[in-house]
């Protein structure tokens, strides 16, 4: 199963660049790396990115071991989080998200 991460395209740079990503401020705080699944990476997007620009959506396959649990977050859906960095030989793909002043632009493979 994949899982996406939504992140800043200066996150994904250095993501590129570092071979591993350690979360974004709220996943530091949190004390993982949030995911979604792909039916609620949309929901995500506009809950919590309405209206930015500089954003990927990033894709692995979900990390078989115990660091990846499933845990009931929003609306009572189970969401996955990862409690270890993600390492960039776990990404299989990404793709900007592209704001067109409603919503963000998913990838058709998604749907």
């Amino acid at each position: 199963m994949l899982i996406y991460k939504i992140m800043t395209a200066d996150a994904w740079s250095e993501f590129q660049a570092k071979g591993r990503f350690t979360g974004a401020p709220i996943d530091l705080t949190d004390g993982y790396i949030h995911f979604s699944t792909a039916q609620q990476a949309q929901e995500t997007a506009a809950k919590h990115f309405a209206g930015q620009t500089d954003l990927w959506l990033v894709w692995g396959e979900a990390p078989a071991d115990a660091t990846l649990k499933w845990e009931v977050s929003r609306g009572g859906a189970e969401f996955p989080h990862l409690y270890r960095d993600w390492l960039l030989s776990e990404v299989s793909g990404g793709a900007a998200l592209r704001w067109d002043g409603a919503a963000h632009s998913f990838p058709a493979s998604m749907s």
